[in-house]
């Protein structure tokens, strides 16, 4: 096959255009990538044997940026120095929960200056220009402290207040079946025993002042007072059983003293019937005569 002039010219006209393109294209992915003022979502390229552009592969590229992500900071608390290797995309925070290991530093106590300035714990390394070899200073945060171990202090009370609360209401709820399974004996008309009654009195009023010495904030404030309104409605219903108690105890007293009096009126006229009785016989009863005596009014003279 034979080209004519004109297309020989086109051919090679098509050819170093092609080759000059891909040279230009490769030309500024390189010279993006140096200035950094290229698009970052466009993938590297790389030019191989023959003349063909193509993307780089993800492993080179995983590792160059791994590799360049991670730095080494150098912080110094008191007069020690701790290397640091971190993300310099990391947060400040983030760097303060690496030293809390080798400073024994709670990460709320700490303060970082970097620049002579204290750098936020939301603040980004790299956005605050931190880079590998920085250097920052590590300073302990003594209010933050002070609130951090107030806060602590805070929330251990009202644990321990609401422990105890529980506990009350477990006691309370046994001293409430104790105190129904006596209203009921006395609404049957059954005997109660005063002794009871005073011994879950007394239960109920300890219980009182445990609640009275017991403080708490919101939830816990109404806790302890609906336990403080359970024991006191308690207490008035033995004081009501009491009062019940001693006017059925009352009621028995003055009957069997009734009782005692009617058998001893019994009694005396019982005896003073046999006195009667016993004098009524004796009259009936005739003179004895001894035939032995002689009653006589003549009397013998002697000469």
């Amino acid at each position: 096959m034979f080209f004519s002039s004109t297309d020989r010219q086109f051919s090679l006209t098509s050819l170093t255009s092609s080759h000059n393109n891909n040279r230009d294209m490769f030309s500024r992915g390189r010279r993006s990538d140096i200035s950094g003022h290229g698009n970052t979502n466009v993938a590297e390229l790389e030019l191989r044997p023959g003349g063909m552009v193509v993307q780089k592969r993800d492993s080179d590229v995983n590792q160059n940026s791994t590799s360049k992500s991670t730095i080494k900071v150098n912080v110094k608390y008191g007069s020690s120095y701790h290397q640091i290797q971190i993300s310099s995309h990391a947060s400040f925070g983030e760097l303060k929960k690496m030293l809390t290991e080798p400073t024994g530093l709670h990460v709320q106590d700490q303060k970082l200056i970097f620049k002579k300035k204290e750098r936020n714990s939301k603040s980004y390394l790299d956005v605050a220009r931190v880079k590998d070899g920085s250097k920052l200073v590590l300073l302990v945060d003594f209010e933050s402290r002070e609130r951090r171990i107030l806060e602590t202090l805070k929330i251990a009370k009202r644990e321990k207040t609401s422990k105890s609360l529980a506990e009350i209401k477990v006691e309370v709820d046994k001293l409430a079946e104790k105190v129904a399974t006596l209203e009921a004996a006395a609404s049957e008309g059954g005997a109660i025993v005063e002794l009871d009654i005073e011994t879950l009195t007394e239960n109920l009023m300890r219980t009182l002042i445990t609640l009275d010495e017991i403080f708490g904030e919101g939830e816990l404030k109404l806790q302890r007072r609906e336990q403080v309104r359970r024991v006191q409605k308690h207490i008035e219903t033995l004081d009501m059983l009491m009062a019940k108690a001693k006017s059925v105890s009352l009621k028995n007293e003055v009957n069997m003293a009734r009782e005692s009096k009617v058998h001893s009126g019994d009694h005396v006229r019982g005896r003073r019937g046999n006195s009667a009785a016993e004098r009524n016989h004796k009259k009936q009863q005739p003179l004895k005569h001894f035939d032995s005596v002689v009653m006589t009014t003549k009397w013998e003279t002697f000469d």
